[in-house]
């Protein structure tokens, strides 16, 4: 018994569940002082580690769990970037990393060389640790829903600029130091290592994903794939002399539209980070951290406190620079400066090489540390405070601009009575809808009989149905509707619930004469004129590539024209995959503005097509991993012509095998 509770504490149980009473209780207690989440852990990890009261040795478990901490956070802040403001904001993004890198790097230079009459590798390796940071405060951006923001995106972009440099940086002071020279030989060599890298990780990781996912549906094995992907890629990484955490960003890049925000998967993805590893990892950094070095004498505290400024001060220039040259917000520049402010990988790698190889000496050893814990204090408060203030302004922007009349919230019923098509028709209705949208979704069984294997289908349908809406944090109705038909049971819920969508699964044809859609979809047109999507995807919705929207003319005097852009929209938007709209000229002018006005961020291109013969020539270029989605048009109105008659035929006959989805927007107020 003396053994177990003997301090430091060694023995695994009571170890972690140490750990887990810090990660549960100390945002709480942090949190009533007005002191941020990631601050709090930080200091529970001063207090319990070997310099606070010696609670815990900073062993294995948190060596390894801090590792997996730091590549998850940065896996994590690539896999939320919405890619359509990624590439958006690239260019801006890569400048910023310049300036975030150049401007610490210089003044940490001069600082060193001046204030500790440093050499040159000394000031070198200096330089690198000003320079780099680590995203230990995008905890909060997730929280606050900013990942898209523009500064964020900025930040999020800048960090791989300045990381990547810094390391280059850290591997010369090294060669310099054990050899004498510096070989620009080897820089290059790291850049083409890293080419390759980028395009073989690039290429066969999404590949290997979209296959795995066809195959395995089953949730914990998909997320302990990704898993094992963002490891691999980090070693990868590793291999090739780059850091470990810039492979998992760029697994987190490559897989990010794999991975949709409102997935299960994400959902499964942030869970696991958020509850287990990034707050282990937090810890691990205060345990590192010995705020005895600074009473060791007024040396200490001068170097101490000179690499607190430098650091700081150098950060929020650059920061400022960004904000003037690209024209930002004040609040954009606290944003930046917070997110870029934080040290805590890369610099302490730095650290420890630069004394192990006596570039650094003991003082400067332990103004680092210090540096590191207040650059974390710092950049959590800023984060956080400043979130708060982004949050309000963009709140204030959006019930300013709610005067703009948009169509109101989908309230929509998903149709089953297949357990194998269930759980895609409820991803596909969820990522259609705005995710503003709280109405929940009714999921509706309709049995006409009481055959027991009908039922019990039916029944387990509707559980996989509402499970999936569940895990995406859509709150789902159960129904199970007993009526003389599948139609009557379906309009009957309709007008009780006032929807305004119907999501069904395709017909399957049973017979020579049965038409491409079958009776019951006939007869549902017929006696609603509310919008009814009609979908067969052969592929998860998740892993669709391009989406391929053909439209007739007029389509835009029809009175469910915005309400299918806006579907469209919200899909697109979700899977992050480019949208092809084949659609007359005057159309696109439409969609064009439904899509500006809205603020959908989705990559979109128009092909005219004048004649749905057009159409013919026009969908030879629709692949295996396409989403064909055809605008329909009920007899009587506007943009209905015979040449639709034609199209069940014709989707039968040259799309059997693709993914297809037909959409029937709303008639006449219907």
């Amino acid at each position: 018994m003396n053994s177990i509770f003997s301090l430091p504490f060694n023995q695994p149980v009571v170890i972690f569940a140490l750990v887990l009473l810090l990660i549960l209780a100390a945002p709480v207690l942090f949190r009533r002082l007005k002191i941020p989440d990631v601050v709090g852990l930080i200091i529970a990890g001063v207090a319990v580690g070997p310099y606070g009261f010696n609670l815990l040795e900073r062993d294995a478990s948190f060596q390894i769990f801090g590792q997996v901490g730091i590549l998850y956070l940065m896996f994590l802040a690539a896999v939320e970037i919405d890619m359509y403001h990624f590439k958006k904001n690239l260019r801006q993004g890569l400048i910023f990393g310049l300036l975030t890198f150049i401007v610490p790097a210089a003044l940490g230079m001069v600082a060193a060389h001046y204030a500790f009459g440093a050499g040159l590798t000394t000031c070198l390796l200096l330089a690198s640790m000003y320079s780099s940071h680590t995203l230990i405060s995008y905890p909060v951006i997730s929280r606050f829903g900013l990942q898209n923001a523009k500064s964020p995106i900025l930040a999020v972009s800048g960090t791989i600029v300045a990381v990547l440099l810094a390391l280059i940086t850290l591997a010369s002071v090294v060669k310099l130091q054990t050899t004498g020279v510096f070989n620009f030989v080897d820089v290059v060599f790291l850049l083409l290592y890293t080419a390759g890298y980028a395009l073989a990780v690039g290429f066969s990781f999404p590949w290997l994903t979209r296959f795995v996912f066809r195959k395995i549906s089953d949730p914990v094995a998909q997320y302990i794939f990704i898993l094992a992907l963002v490891f691999i890629g980090a070693l990868l990484a590793q291999l090739i002399g780059l850091e470990s955490i810039l492979g998992a960003f760029y697994v987190g890049l490559v897989l990010n539209r794999l991975i949709p925000g409102r997935s299960s998967l994400m959902h499964h993805i942030k869970f696991v980070g958020n509850a287990i590893f990034i707050p282990y990892f937090l810890i691990g950094v205060g345990m590192l951290i010995n705020v005895h070095v600074i009473f060791n004498g007024w040396k200490v505290a001068w170097v101490a406190g000179n690499m607190v400024l430098v650091a700081i001060l150098s950060k929020w220039i650059a920061a400022w620079l960004a904000q003037k040259a690209f024209r930002l917000t004040s609040t954009d520049r606290r944003m930046m400066f917070g997110l870029t402010t934080g040290k805590a990988a890369a610099t302490i790698a730095a650290t420890m090489v630069g004394h192990q190889y006596g570039i650094i000496n003991e003082d400067i050893m332990n103004g680092a540390v210090l540096m590191i814990l207040v650059c974390c204090l710092v950049s959590s408060v800023i984060t956080e405070r400043t979130s708060i203030q982004m949050r309000m302004e963009l709140t204030a922007a959006e019930l300013e601009s709610s005067e703009i009349e948009r169509p109101k919230f989908a309230r929509q019923i998903v149709a089953v009575a297949n357990p194998i098509t269930a759980e895609g028709l409820m991803k596909l209705a969820v990522f259609m809808r705005s995710p503003k949208n709280t109405e929940p979704i009714t999921v509706l069984f309709v049995r006409n009989s009481d055959d027991s294997r009908s039922l019990n289908a039916g029944r387990v349908s509707l559980h996989t149905a509402a499970q999936a809406a569940q895990e995406m944090g859509v709150v789902a109705v159960e129904e199970e509707r007993f009526d003389l038909n599948v139609v009557s049971g379906l309009t009957n819920m309709i007008k009780q619930t006032d929807a305004t969508d119907v999501v069904i699964g395709f017909h399957r044809k049973a017979n020579i004469v049965d038409t491409f859609y079958g009776q019951m979809t006939d007869t549902l047109l017929k006696q609603t004129l509310k919008m009814v999507v009609l979908s067969r995807c052969f592929i998860p919705i998740s892993t669709v590539g391009r989406i391929v929207v053909v439209a007739g003319a007029k389509s835009q005097y029809e009175t469910g024209f915005h309400a299918w852009v806006a579907r469209i929209g919200n899909l697109a938007q979700q899977l992050a995959c480019k949208v092809i709209f084949l659609v007359s000229a005057e159309t696109s002018k439409y969609i064009e503005d439904i899509i500006s006005t809205d603020g959908y961020s989705i990559r979109r291109i128009y092909q005219e097509m004048t004649e749905w013969e057009d159409f013919i020539l026009l969908s030879k270029d629709v692949g295996p991993e396409d989403l064909l989605v055809v605008i329909g048009a009920r007899k009587g109105s506007i943009s209905y012509s015979t040449s639709q008659e034609e199209m069940p035929e014709f989707l039968s006959k040259n799309f059997s095998a693709h993914n297809l989805m037909v959409i029937y927007p709303e008639q006449f107020n219907g």
